[in-house]
């Protein structure tokens, strides 16, 4: 159904509606899919009956609460008035009361016979009359040479409807069968994904936008759809654009000439037009900002359009969202009404549910599809420098000699954890939406703003409050330098007491793991890279893959499992390295790299990739692999993955993602976060195996397995 269903031939407009009935036939059958604007007004006549005299009368016609079916001949010897649909129903008519939906397929099948007309709507008999006692024997349609239907598109006002597969059948029976073949399809937007907008009165949505230290990233899924439910496996670009809601026209540049809709992928913001979605499975998902304000627009409402660049501009091809006020940030925003991010209570340890507003179809389904073209993040990165660092941790241990690396790393992990336990902050959410921009989030950047600066410590602090907010506040490539900076000067104590406070105060406890490790992943870094290149410009990639295999098992204190040729190949991508590698290759690579080694050698994980039979970590996999494993599974089917989009210092780096089947069996992905797995553990001597907690989840039931050839 697929190929067929794509071509846009069989969709036309209503008013280009026109078939030719021979009256002689006497019986026939009518079916065809209708699709009517949100602008139409009601009552309409749909299709009207022309007879070869030029007289004419209404032969399908729509209320706002009822569609009726007329016989094709006159039942009066004065013909009907098309123009006045509502002196129909004082005639004979098979009819249905119901509040035809708009911008929505709806199948209609029309049975006429000498005696009766029959009505059907998706492929069900829903009225019928008998014409037996009212027939004027004159008018028999057997006797009529040609009846000509036409299409009535409204009253002239401009107003398109469009229609699909007409067809003429002379049995009865071909309406059910007609309404279950090549069905149209229709483009959406699944609003259960809806993520960081709040729906206030009459259903505006209220989103944060502005400036980019203001603007907030939110989320929408949109869906390509058979009437079936059935996804469009056609692989296509989806594209986002801010409209105006009253008239529909692009909404301006901001004064400062940037797009008013943004796109962000992998903390780079791209005019949303330049950076299109592709539909995976009949799902794409995106994740926006907007640069421009209501209030700069005289007050104007907007709305997101998402159309398919490659289809003609049909109206089901195009998705609108609700109207949007875009609006400054608020020192008091309320929750949204949608979703909210984080939660300070949760009441499972792994609490999926809660841990989303609204879990189902929350596709990030980042979302919402795998981008195969990402920016190139080295070229946002300063070099770690040819010479090595010498800092005195002091209590740190993670400089013990090579034969103790391993333990080394293992205590700079507990170290990490202890800080969680001893942290003052809420409990945080076991699993959140996995979010693909590596920006700081605009609602940390709030809490921060709306935080008075005061000092923790009456003692002398080398890192100011200063540059604590300015960490807070900035993006990642800026957090990048300021961290690589503060992290090669400052003391282990001074770091430990910069995480704390950065965490604090913009309100995400992620910052506190990523500070923590900059020391080590910037001294390990350096002394890797010296190791494999031997001071060289660049290493051959043949040579290099076996190096960082080994330098991967020391920090993750795992001897009993390699690194696979796919795990190999993804490093690879990763690092953008073709047959040679570069410190610039390596070190977009090791900032990834590093976080997820730092993770393994935790126990509660370490166990997990130890772990051979069943295989709770496939290893090094992609999203777009994880959702090709999981299409066609029972619902309650899981993988675990790391995300190929977090590095250091992105306060999800090294994380564990959960994509799993939902319960409508669309794929859903959520940010596993173990911070009070760690403090519960460091509380209590039986706290249940991560692998049990997991399995605990009313949404997890099955590991998953994903087929690679290594």
């Amino acid at each position: 159904m697929g190929d067929e269903a794509m071509e846009v031939k069989d969709y036309s407009l209503l008013k280009d509606f026109r078939v030719e009935i021979e009256g002689k036939e006497g019986t026939f059958s009518l079916c065809f899919w209708l699709y009517l604007v949100n602008s139409t007004t009601f009552p309409t006549t749909i299709i009207e009956q022309v007879h070869p005299n030029d007289a004419s009368s209404p032969f399908l016609v729509i209320n706002e609460k009822k569609v009726m079916l007329f016989p094709v001949f006159p039942l009066h010897k004065e013909a009907q008035d098309p123009s006045n649909p509502t002196s129909s129903s004082e005639v004979p008519h098979a009819s249905k009361e119901i509040k035809f939906p708009l911008e929505k397929w709806v199948h209609i099948g029309c049975e006429v016979t000498n005696d009766i007309i029959r009505l059907h709507i998706d492929g069900e008999n829903v009225g019928e009359t008998s014409l037996s006692s009212v027939i004027d024997k004159d008018s028999v349609l057997s006797d009529v040479e040609k009846i000509t239907l036409i299409g009535k598109d409204g009253d002239d006002n401009g107003v398109l409807s469009y229609t699909h597969k007409i067809k003429v059948h002379s049995l009865a029976s071909a309406i059910e069968k007609h309404s279950t073949e090549d069905l149209p399809f229709q483009l959406s937007i699944d609003k259960s994904s809806a993520s960081e907008i709040e729906e206030g009165d009459g259903g505006i949505w209220s989103i944060v936008g502005g400036k980019a230290s203001c603007r907030r990233n939110f989320s929408l899924d949109v869906v390509f759809l058979y009437t079936s439910g059935q996804h469009v496996s056609e692989e296509m670009e989806v594209v986002a654009s801010l409209v105006y809601l009253d008239d529909g026209k692009p909404v301006e540049k901001t004064s400062d000439g940037e797009a008013p809709l943004l796109a962000s992928y992998d903390g780079i913001e791209f005019p949303s037009q330049d950076r299109p979605s592709k539909l995976l499975n009949g799902h794409a998902s995106f994740k926006l900002k907007i640069s421009q304000l209501s209030s700069k627009c005289q007050n104007r409402l907007f709305r997101i359009k998402f159309h398919l660049p490659k289809m003609e501009k049909y109206p089901f091809v195009e998705a609108l969202s609700p109207p949007i006020r875009s609006i400054s940030r608020s020192r008091n925003t309320r929750a949204s009404s949608i979703t909210w991010k984080r939660s300070t209570s949760t009441i499972h340890p792994l609490n999926l549910s809660q841990s989303s507003g609204l879990d189902e179809d929350t596709l990030e389904v980042e979302q919402n599809s795998f981008h195969e073209e990402k920016p190139n993040l080295s070229s946002k990165r300063m070099k770690f420098g040819q010479d090595r660092i010498s800092v005195n941790f002091g209590a740190d241990r993670s400089l013990d000699p090579p034969d103790d690396e391993c333990n080394s790393h293992a205590r700079a992990a507990d170290k990490v954890e202890n800080a969680f336990i001893t942290s003052s902050m809420a409990r945080p959410k076991i699993f959140e939406e996995e979010e693909e921009d590596n920006s700081s989030t605009d609602s940390e950047s709030t809490e921060v703003r709306n935080s008075v600066p005061r000092s923790t410590s009456r003692t002398r602090n080398t890192i100011s409050d200063l540059t604590i907010f300015k960490y807070c506040l900035a993006g990642l490539p800026e957090k990048f330098l300021l961290l690589k900076e503060i992290a090669t000067s400052a003391s282990s104590e001074e770091l430990l007491d910069f995480a704390h406070k950065v965490s604090n105060y913009s309100g995400c406890s992620h910052h506190r793991n990523q500070i923590v490790m900059g020391k080590s992943l910037i001294e390990e870094g350096i002394k890797a890279w010296n190791s494999i290149s031997q001071h060289d410009d660049k290493v051959l990639w043949g040579n290099f893959v076996f190096d960082i295999e080994e330098h991967f098992m020391k920090i993750a204190c795992c001897s009993s499992r390699s690194l696979t040729r796919k795990d190999s190949e993804t490093l690879r991508r990763i690092g953008g390295c073709q047959d040679y590698v570069s410190q610039e290759n390596f070190e977009a690579m090791w900032c990834w790299l590093y976080p997820v080694a730092f993770t393994l050698s935790k126990d509660w994980i370490s166990s997990l990739w130890s772990s051979t039979s069943p295989k709770w970590i496939e290893g090094f996999i992609t999203k777009e692999e994880a959702e090709s494993a999981l299409h066609g599974q029972e619902p309650g089917t899981f993988v675990l993955r790391f995300p190929t989009s977090r590095s250091w210092p992105h306060p999800d780096a090294g994380s564990l993602v959960v994509t799993y089947v939902g319960s409508n069996y669309a794929l859903h992905h959520r940010l596993l976060t173990l911070d009070y797995v760690y403090s519960c553990a460091g509380k209590e001597k039986d706290v249940k195996p991560l692998q049990d907690l997991l399995l605990e989840e009313p949404e997890l039931s099955q590991l998953g397995r994903i087929i690679r050839s290594n």
